[in-house]
């Protein structure tokens, strides 16, 4: 699966974060390192959502995280509205991280219970002083009502007093109290029961429409994703294997893997006979399997995927895939006489 490559990106003035070459890696003893995300590129316009997606351990939170500089990278480059954050320490990355913030997966365990509703959505601004006293409180009260929730009936009340979804909105409340150009969701609605999901899937839509905000959405699930996505982008494994908008995603996977994540969607048994399923055991990020590294639970591997890592390569518009026998590939074509590694 995917590999490296930059032809995805877009050289265009809106462009407000761009991501190139991004390695993260975590010590794992004994001299060896886990590769959690490697040598991956990614940009995102202003007012824009761009989905990431790939099954658990694909990398795709560490790389949200590490956008943040939560940790900072290993290796690469982040520049947020021009400004490269990776060379910024201190005080400076701190200020600048205020336009930057996020959205965790669990609502509940990310506030803090001994505090008020208020107390939590206000934090950011006691921190950086925008406002105090009377013009603190007002500022507060408009993000609570703008996210769904009545200031007069939540705003003593502390965590536990609330449910999930309400726990949720208290979260996008605090992550918009501090005005962000860039809004990281790592898998927001994933501890949430279905009809919540949806609740909270279009408030932040709405809130991205209000705001001029630009969404870095990461999940596991297509079908959230397509629902709220402008771009898609698949990871596996630490690699980026396919960037596409929603509807050619869904209408022409170009890559076994993204046709594999469709395959998964959970559908209503209809008689029909069940999809071939890929083999073999999902590898260590310790240690990735050479060249592509799907390959070995593709069933169009060659002897070419074990040698050489694909780059992303376009093929349609707005659609790039690092294989070297993409899905719309003829079967007597240039895939005819592969043997598998």
């Amino acid at each position: 699966m995917a590999g490296t490559g930059k032809a995805h990106l877009r050289d265009t003035d809106d462009v407000v974060l761009r991501v190139e070459d991004l390695t993260v890696q975590f010590p794992a003893g004994r001299g060896r390192v886990v590769q959690a995300v490697s040598g991956i590129s990614l940009d995102a316009r202003v007012r824009e959502t761009v989905g990431l997606v790939g099954e658990s351990g694909c990398g795709k939170s560490t790389t949200g995280r590490a956008i943040l500089q939560l940790p900072p990278p290993t290796s690469g480059s982040v520049r947020f509205d021009g400004t490269e954050l990776t060379a910024l320490r201190g005080e400076r990355l701190r200020r600048t991280r205020t336009r930057l913030q996020m959205i965790f997966q669990d609502p509940i365990s990310s506030l803090n219970p001994r505090r008020t509703v208020r107390d939590i959505v206000a934090e950011g601004l006691r921190i950086w002083h925008r406002e105090g006293g009377p013009a603190a409180r007002q500022r507060v009260d408009e993000v609570l009502d703008a996210v769904g929730l009545d200031p007069r009936l939540v705003g003593d009340r502390r965590p536990h007093e609330l449910s999930g979804g309400q726990c949720q909105r208290v979260c996008i409340a605090r992550a918009l109290v501090l005005e962000p150009a860039v809004v990281l969701c790592d898998e927001p609605v994933s501890a949430l029961d279905v009809s919540v999901q949806a609740q909270i899937l279009n408030l932040l839509e709405e809130m991205k429409q209000r705001y001029g905000l630009t969404l870095l959405f990461v999940a596991h699930d297509l079908a959230v994703v397509k629902r709220v996505s402008d771009r898609i982008v698949v990871m596996y494994l630490g690699k980026i294997c396919e960037v596409a908008a929603p509807d050619v995603l869904f209408a022409r996977p170009a890559h076994p893997y993204t046709a594999l994540l469709l395959r998964s969607i959970p559908e209503l048994d209809d008689g029909s006979p069940a999809p071939a399923r890929t083999s073999g055991e999902l590898p260590s990020a310790l240690d990735p399997p050479s060249g592509c590294r799907f390959r070995t639970r593709c069933p169009r591997a060659a002897d070419v995927c074990a040698r050489t890592e694909p780059r992303l390569r376009r093929t349609g518009p707005d659609q790039y895939v690092a294989c070297h026998f993409p899905q719309d590939a003829p079967a007597d074509g240039p895939t005819a006489g592969r043997s598998r590694p």
